[in-house]
């Protein structure tokens, strides 16, 4: 039997019918309180939903019921503008939230204007005789996992009264229509790791579209001690780099066991009449994918602008060489989701197959309001060539494919959240992420038998609640080794 059984409580029905407002729910509940028998449960009855009649339909009038022709025709605008889940404040809460386009921190507080936009993760802590937890003598953890339902996602965000608002996209204009009822789910208990990790489980089997991690495989590289090429070289990285920073490591008497060669690697080039993005500690985001084999840096004597096809000449010489050299037991390489940060460039010779065109990113006003991101602002001035959904497969498998035969033994796949601004045309932000990664998942199956994949500026709930097979994540922003001030924040992270 539910709890709500065993308080006094009040449903809105008799006395606002179908015109209850959230203002009138307010209202109510403060007239209870002032009789002095204040409500612990109420039913927001009839009047909440969207709703319309057809054309030609029969209307039923009477103040005192509902108009029986309607029909239920779109939650949205209720749930982004006008509906709130509920509000609190005096209560702790730990919420872990997007501050940019790809990363997630957290954030504590005590009330629910204190929740931030892009809020994917809430719990609340409520003590002896609060609203939540009903006068028991024990706290009570109550977790709220904002969910995707078929082509739309749900956030969560507070407001200045207090409330806490479901905020619902597609990230497609063509896609408006929503008629789901699953958008939150809400847990319950006394320990709230178990709380957190039954909630998981349980949006596990209501979604079917991802898996909790206790069912996945881990990479055998998470047991040994390793090193990525990016904060030493960023994408001056070479393949004698690479020798020089594992004879570092076997100097101070702390050998690597695997690598990750970081972006640098790959073959890229900008467009004629790209705006570029100069810096030191980063890549150009205006370059794009020309071809999905190595450049000349990791070629065996390459030289710029010469290409050598003698797969033996190309990456696969310094991974054999540093894997009997210096006994590293894995080698991964970086690309991006879609190839490249500007993704794969339309019409290059060899990769027409692909159907790359271009698109350019418009990101969600949520993820606007909070960081600006200097990637993102240049991709999408000078637009992405995004490979066809339908063609994306093949693409992922003949990279991992060539790699594999090189001796490559997985990929940390980059930029991941960029697909949720790239929906409009293909059935909007979670319909376009979930075909990428059921492609993306499919070819690391085939190619990385040890599940050799590392995820990466992907913490948006399209990619994790899309994620069967893919194990490891990177947890936080980057770390920047000359700002002491991100150090911290990095390793809370953790």
């Amino acid at each position: 039997m539910p709890d709500m059984l065993n308080w006094f409580g009040w449903c809105t029905w008799d006395a606002f019918y179908t015109n209850v407002t959230s203002e009138n729910v307010k209202q109510g509940l403060q007239s209870f309180e002032k009789g002095g028998i204040p409500a612990k449960f109420v039913i927001i009855d009839d009047g909440w939903q969207s709703v319309g009649m057809d054309p030609n339909g029969i209307e039923w009038k009477s103040d005192t019921s509902a108009n029986f022709a309607n029909r239920l025709t779109n939650i949205k605008e209720h749930y982004k503008d006008d509906f709130f889940v509920f509000g609190f404040r005096g209560l702790r809460f730990m919420c872990v939230f997007r501050f940019k386009m790809w990363w997630m921190t957290q954030r504590m507080g005590s009330c629910g204007q204190e929740v931030p936009i892009e809020t994917q993760f809430l719990l609340v802590e409520s003590n002896s005789g609060s609203d939540i937890d009903g006068g028991e003598d024990h706290a009570t953890y109550t977790v709220f996992l904002p969910l995707l339902e078929g082509d739309f996602r749900a956030v969560l965000q507070g407001n200045d009264q207090n409330e806490i608002e479901i905020c619902v996209e597609s990230g497609c204009p063509a896609v408006e229509e929503f008629d789901g009822t699953h958008l939150v789910f809400v847990g319950a208990g006394s320990d709230p790791y178990e709380v957190i990790t039954n909630a998981v489980k349980t949006v596990e089997k209501h979604l079917q579209t991802f898996a909790h991690r206790e069912r996945k495989k881990m990479p055998d590289m998470l047991n040994w001690f390793g090193w990525c090429t990016w904060d030493a070289f960023y994408t001056n990285v070479t393949s004698e780099n690479v020798k020089q920073g594992l004879q570092s490591f076997e100097k101070g008497g702390i050998p690597a066991k695997f690598v990750i060669i970081d972006d640098g690697w790959q073959s890229v080039g900008m467009d004629p009449n790209g705006i570029e993005w100069k810096s030191d500690t980063s890549a150009n985001f205006a370059n794009r994918l020309t071809n999905i084999k190595e450049n000349h840096k990791f070629q065996k004597d390459g030289k710029e602008g010469q290409r050598v096809e003698d797969p033996a000449l190309g990456i696969r010489h310094i991974t054999n060489e540093i894997k009997l050299e210096h006994d590293i037991k894995y080698v991964y390489v970086w690309h991006a989701i879609t190839g490249y940060w500007g993704g794969v460039k339309p019409g290059v010779s060899g990769m027409e197959h692909y159907e790359s065109k271009m698109a350019f990113p418009v990101s969600s006003p949520g993820v606007d309001s909070n960081q600006p991101d200097e990637a993102l602002t240049t991709i999408a001035m000078n637009g992405l060539g995004l490979v066809n959904p339908e063609k994306v497969f093949h693409f992922y498998d003949e990279l991992h494919s060539y790699l594999a035969s090189a001796g490559i033994d997985g990929v940390k796949v980059d930029v991941q959240n960029i697909l949720e601004t790239l929906g409009a045309g293909h059935g909007g932000r979670v319909k376009l992420a979930r075909k990428y990664h059921q492609a993306l998942e499919a070819s690391i199956s085939r190619n990385f038998p040890d599940n050799g994949i590392i995820c990466c500026m992907s913490h948006n709930t399209d990619g994790l609640y899309s994620a069967k097979r893919s194990a490891v994540i990177r947890a936080s922003d980057d770390f920047w080794p000359r700002d002491p001030a991100s150090h911290t924040i990095h390793i809370a992270s953790l």
